[in-house]
C-alpha cells in the first residue's frame, strides 16, 4: 500500500529522497484559473530551505522550484501541477560509515524491518528533505484559500525547550513572524531561544519545541464526520510531519484542567453572524469549523541527529559507539513553520473542495 498521497479531492503525492536527484510533488485536484507561478511557490520554500541561517543546518541548497505541468500563462489549468526541486548540495561520503548501524531514534532500523532495504544517505525518504513537496503544494493551496475565501494560514514558533514566547495569533503577520531567525515574533523569547540553540550545537545535542499555527477566515461548516472530522484530518496531517511528536487545538490538553462552565464558548450574535464569545474550541467543534480562527500546536522533539557520542548497534548485531558527522539542524523548528503552514492549508483547501461539492443541488 501507497503512503505518499494525502487528500480526497485536492490530492498531494510527494517524492524524492535526500540524496537523490530530486525532490517534489504532484497536486491534483486543484481547480483552474488559481494564480500560480514560480516566484509564489519560491516565498514559501525559501522559508523551508536549509542554510537559511546560522541556527539551521548548513546544507546549501537553493531549493529552486520548476513547475512542469499544470500550469499556463501563470494560472492552473486544471490539470496535474508537477512541481520538482533539485538536489545540488548533497554530501553523500558524509554516511558512508553508517549504512551498516542504527542511528538512535531514526528511521534506520524501521525502514530495513519494513523494506528490508534502505537509503542511509541522509536519511533517504524520511529525510526533512521530503516536505520540499508538501511546502511546493502548500503554496498552491494556499492560492487556491486566497481566492476562494480570503482565508490565510499563519505560523509560527511558540517555544523551543523551556522558552515561551507570548504571541498574539489573531494579529501576527507572517512578516512578524520572518523578522527574527527563529521564526519566534516575540522578540526577547527570539534572542534566548538562539542563545540555546547555538548552546545545544555547541554541547553537540539538539533542542525540540511547539509550533503554533492559525488559521483565519476560514468559513464555517468546513469537516466531514465522522471519520474525516476536521481534526481529525488536521491530526493526520500535522503528526505526518518528520519529527512531529504532539497535536493540539484550541485549548488542546490544558483543557484537562477546566471545567466545562470555563471551556465552553458561548454563542452571541455579533455583525449579524453566529460568534462565540471566546475560542477554547479552537474555531473547530463536532469536528467542523465554526468560522473563527482555527488555533493548532504541533510539538516537535529534538533532532536525533547529534555529534555527541551515542551508543547503537549494527545490522550484525555489533555493539559500537559513532559520532554523526554532516550538517544538521540543532532544532528543526525555525523550518517547520513552513511545513506546518503548509499541511494546514492543504487539509483547509481539501475540505473546501469538498464543502462545495456538498452544496451542489
Amino acid at each position: 500500500m501507497a503512503g505518499s498521497t494525502f487528500g480526497t479531492l485536492f490530492r498531494l503525492s510527494t517524492w524524492g529522497e535526500s540524496h537523490g536527484p530530486a525532490v517534489g510533488c504532484v497536486v491534483e485536484g486543484c481547480p483552474p484559473g488559481v494564480p500560480l507561478t514560480e516566484q509564489i511557490i519560491q516565498e514559501d520554500l525559501d522559508r523551508r530551505r536549509p542554510g537559511q541561517s546560522r541556527i539551521t543546518t548548513q546544507r546549501r541548497e537553493g531549493d529552486e522550484v520548476e513547475i512542469l505541468s499544470g500550469v499556463f500563462e501563470g494560472v492552473t489549468t486544471g490539470t496535474p501541477i508537477g512541481l520538482l526541486v533539485r538536489n545540488t548540495d548533497a554530501r553523500s561520503k558524509d554516511y558512508s560509515e553508517l549504512k551498516d548501524l542504527y542511528r538512535p531514534s531514526h528511521a534506520d532500523f524501521t525502514y530495513q524491518a519494513k523494506y528490508g532495504v534502505r537509503d542511509y544517505r541522509g536519511g533517504g525518504r524520511a529525510s526533512y528533505r521530503e516536505a520540499t513537496g508538501r511546502v511546493a503544494a502548500g503554496a498552491v493551496a494556499r492560492q487556491l484559500l486566497a481566492q476562494r475565501c480570503g482565508a490565510e494560514v499563519v505560523g509560527y514558533v511558540l517555544q523551543i525547550h523551556d522558552i515561551v514566547g507570548q504571541v498574539d495569533g489573531d494579529r501576527v503577520t507572517r512578516e512578524d513572524v520572518d523578522a527574527n531567525i527563529t521564526r519566534c515574533p516575540d522578540a526577547d523569547a527570539a534572542e534566548r531561544m538562539i542563545a540555546a540553540i547555538e548552546q545545544a550545537r555547541r554541547d553537540g545535542d539538539s533542542l525540540g519545541g511547539i509550533v503554533e499555527v492559525v488559521a483565519r477566515s476560514v468559513p464555517a461548516g468546513l469537516g466531514e464526520p465522522v471519520f474525516d472530522k476536521l481534526t481529525a484530518d488536521f491530526a493526520k496531517a500535522l503528526m505526518s510531519i518528520p519529527a512531529a511528536r504532539g497535536f493540539e487545538v484550541g485549548e488542546g490538553f490544558a483543557s484537562v484542567q477546566m471545567k466545562g462552565t470555563e471551556h465552553n464558548d458561548a454563542f452571541e450574535m455579533r455583525d449579524g453572524k453566529v460568534r462565540t464569545r471566546t475560542n477554547r474550541s479552537g474555531g473547530i467543534q463536532g469536528g467542523i469549523s465554526n468560522g473563527e480562527n482555527i488555533v493548532l500546536r504541533v510539538a516537535f522533539k529534538p533532532t536525533a541527529t547529534i555529534t555527541s557520542e551515542q551508543e547503537t548497534v549494527t545490522a550484525a548485531g555489533e555493539s559500537v559507539t559513532f559520532r554523526a558527522k554532516g550538517r544538521h539542524d540543532p532544532c528543526v523548528l525555525p523550518r517547520a513553520v513552513a511545513t506546518v503552514e503548509a499541511m494546514v492549508a492543504l487539509v483547509l483547501a481539501d475540505h473546501l473542495l469538498r464543502q462545495t461539492v456538498n452544496q451542489i443541488p
